[in-house]
């Protein structure tokens, strides 16, 4: 047991929070973990003893480290292959309710935006605080927080669905996507849905999001003519990223992960990965082999 001045002894209570607040802030599991350790390594090299606020000087740590990443993400992602999703998550994060749809509603915002949002919004902290972890001044940070905020009153359901409700969606979804009973499908789908699917360039996916019902129809009824019904496998049912979903080995043997926006009782969006990279820490969580 480390004793109570060292470094680890402070940190490691830390550490879920300053967890959380990277994974929010760059969407990746495997990132917010490198963030975290390159914290934890720097605090190592603080002097300790004239800091008053260990937690504080953490936050600012990880903040500006993640906004460093949030930089050269942009580029990355312009240049990712195909549509970019946050990495899926199955377990809950104690005391925030952002979801897949929302994160993705934080990709459209500044990295400065994103920061002051996520900090003051969802972890709680004041704008003194804010403005001291992202190096501007309280008043800048209202309005950066204010902008953010726009961005994603948009994007959070009009009506959103009960746990039961959405679990049963999903167990019709999938059953309806599985078996080619398109009719089935067609009840459970909005006009207007939209798929994402992300396979990073390493498993077959959409290259660009599907529009519209008619175009979903038609690519699931592609995917049944190669596969044929009843050819993947559930491995997980509930929550992905806080939407009702389940994770799924295919028939061409990928692991995959789908969740889904849920307005009215119809499904408007579907968010489905299958690059293995972003599925690793999913897997993990769920205590089942990685792919390969």
């Amino acid at each position: 047991m480390p004793p109570e001045d060292s470094p680890t002894s402070t940190f490691d209570p830390l550490r879920p929070r300053l967890l959380r607040i990277a994974y929010r802030m760059l969407g990746s599991a495997a990132e917010a973990e490198d963030v975290v350790q390159d914290a934890y390594l720097r605090w190592h090299q603080t002097d300790r003893a004239a800091v008053r606020d260990a937690g504080a000087v953490l936050v600012r740590t990880v903040t500006r480290l993640c906004l460093d990443i949030l930089k050269s993400a942009r580029v990355r992602r312009e240049q990712y292959m195909g549509t970019w999703l946050p990495e899926p998550i199955v377990e809950p994060m104690e005391g925030d309710d952002l979801t897949l749809t929302l994160m993705m509603a934080l990709e459209r915002l500044s990295p400065l935006e994103r920061a002051a949002f996520l900090l003051h919004d969802v972890f709680g902290m004041d704008f003194d605080e804010v403005a001291r972890a992202i190096d501007r001044d309280p008043a800048a940070c209202r309005q950066l927080a204010s902008r953010a905020r726009g961005h994603v009153r948009e994007a959070r359901p009009r009506f959103p669905v009960t746990e039961d409700q959405g679990r049963e969606l999903a167990s019709a979804f999938f059953t309806a996507t599985r078996s080619g009973n398109l009719g089935a499908l067609q009840a459970l789908l909005a006009q207007d849905v939209v798929l994402y699917s992300d396979g990073g360039g390493k498993a077959k996916a959409a290259l660009n999001p599907i529009y519209g019902l008619e175009k979903n129809l038609r690519f699931v009824t592609g995917i049944l003519q190669r596969t044929g019904p009843n050819s993947s496998r559930i491995v997980y049912e509930g929550k992905i990223d806080g939407l009702p979903g389940f994770v799924t080995v295919e028939a061409d043997g990928v692991w995959q992960s789908t969740a889904l926006a849920i307005e009215e009782g119809r499904i408007v969006t579907i968010y489905i990965t299958r690059n293995p990279d972003k599925l690793r820490a999913l897997l993990k969580s769920l205590h089942e082999d990685t792919p390969s």
